[in-house]
């Protein structure tokens, strides 16, 4: 099961879509290259995105929240892209994942 709004930790997100409609779920690809951490339609698609990406069977509320933390608290910025954040965390999640 994907994950859904209401299973994200934080509630500071903006929901609304751009003027220029580039809410990915329209467009069925993230609206550019940078992740914008404080909307929630793009931290949703990142995250769920991730979650195939990885093959995460279980798509579990705890993992999708960890992931969550992980992107608004651990991820530099550099790397601002979809690809950079995700390999970041591919790369350095071994040193704090069990303490998220």
């Amino acid at each position: 099961m994907p994950c859904k709004k209401d299973d994200l930790l934080y509630t500071d997100y903006k929901w609304k879509a751009k003027d220029d409609h580039d809410d990915p779920k329209f467009i069925h690809h993230p609206d550019s290259d940078e992740l914008n951490r404080t909307e929630g339609y793009e931290m949703l698609y990142f995250i769920n995105h991730c979650a195939k990406k990885w093959g995460w069977a279980d798509n579990s509320i705890g993992g999708y929240r960890k992931l969550e933390k992980t992107i608004r608290t651990k991820v530099p910025s550099p790397p601002r892209t979809h690809d950079g954040i995700r390999i970041w965390i591919e790369t350095n999640y071994k040193s704090f994942w069990d303490n998220i």
